[in-house]
């Protein structure tokens, strides 16, 4: 199968800065693709490319099989959505929503019938005789994504576009995304700097690191099978225990990952489970579960525990349970 997106030792260089360094990726068609990482990681810069906004130092970038490298933006099946929007505030939301079609010289009755059709699908049916001025946020990220869509391209890219909502909007947002890709079949490539938006709305995520990719996988195997200490310690919160720790566990001397709702405070150990025994340092209610750092001769760990049950204070000593298998080992030290 042809690939939606191929990225075969891409750089982006900014003088001395390597905003991408030699990346290899492939988006398959009708995939919701996350790229994940912290400011500057490269990611944004990735989705530039894919759109035709900035041009490769080196490598070759392809959409489904045409290689794009010197195609201009309007000439890629590619469409984006910006976190800030970009709609035009003296058009309404119809207007702003056919705008393009407009441009290719669409008959007028064709256009807003489509624009019509495109509001529908992020349920804003009826909402075209207003300006965005009148809207939500959530409703002016809506209008935006039907402008994306309303000219069916092949790839979608969608640039943080919830960095500026509130965090129930956002959630919300987050499963529509989810329910409009599905519907539309269309690859999704959605970039952001949030753990949990990649992890509960991609089919598989890129781990971004100083323009280099350092993972990608579902978001159960970045999760859980992290590949490095980044990885481990940026996506979610984990554990980043040493070899020495590692060692005194399973006898191999490698970095490992430890998730903190994996471990489990007990007074009593069981059969084929790693028991280890320190005090609590700090506490912290998170309402339905509670967060313990708990200090293992100088070993920080930290622990989640339900809320509801007897949990230790400060200066308690506790004993910690995990399943061996709980204790991932990885490959690389970075």
């Amino acid at each position: 199968m042809t690939a939606a997106v191929s990225l075969q030792k891409v750089s982006r260089h900014f003088g001395l800065v390597k905003a991408l360094d030699e990346v290899d990726l492939e988006v398959q068609p009708g995939e919701f693709f996350a790229m994940l990482g912290p400011s500057g990681s490269g990611k944004t810069t990735c989705l530039r490319l894919i759109a035709g906004f900035e041009q490769p130092n080196a490598g070759q970038i392809r959409i489904f099989g045409d290689a794009v490298e010197g195609v201009p933006p309007y000439r890629r099946n590619v469409n984006t959505v910006f976190q800030d929007y970009a709609l035009f505030p003296h058009m309404n939301v119809i207007e702003n929503v056919a705008f393009s079609m407009m441009l290719r010289k669409v008959p007028r009755e064709q256009r807003l019938r489509e624009a019509e059709a495109a509001l529908e699908m992020v349920k804003l049916g009826g909402y075209g005789a207003r300006r965005p001025g009148q809207l939500s946020g959530g409703q002016r990220q809506r209008v935006a994504l039907a402008r994306a869509i309303v000219n069916k391209p092949k790839v979608l890219l969608l640039d943080e576009p919830l960095g500026a909502l509130d965090l129930k909007l956002r959630e919300q947002m987050q499963e529509e995304l989810k329910v409009l890709q599905r519907s539309l079949g269309i690859t999704f490539i959605f970039v952001t700097h949030d753990q949990g938006e990649a992890l509960s709305m991609a089919n598989r995520v890129a781990v971004f690191s100083e323009g280099r990719v350092m993972q990608v996988g579902t978001p159960e195997d970045i999760y859980r099978r992290p590949n490095s200490r980044f990885v481990a310690d940026f996506v979610g919160s984990s554990n980043v225990v040493s070899p020495d720790f590692v060692s005194s566990i399973t006898g191999e001397r490698r970095w490992g990952s430890l998730r903190p709702e994996s471990i489990h405070v007990v007074k009593s150990s069981a059969d084929g489970v790693s028991r280890l025994t320190g005090t609590v340092r700090s506490r912290s209610y998170q309402g339905a579960t509670t967060r313990l750092g708990i200090d293992l001769n100088g070993t920080v760990i930290q622990a989640v525990v339900p809320s509801s049950d007897d949990v230790a204070a400060e200066g308690d000593r506790v004993t910690l349970g995990f399943a061996k298998d709980a204790l991932h080992l990885m490959e690389s030290e970075g």
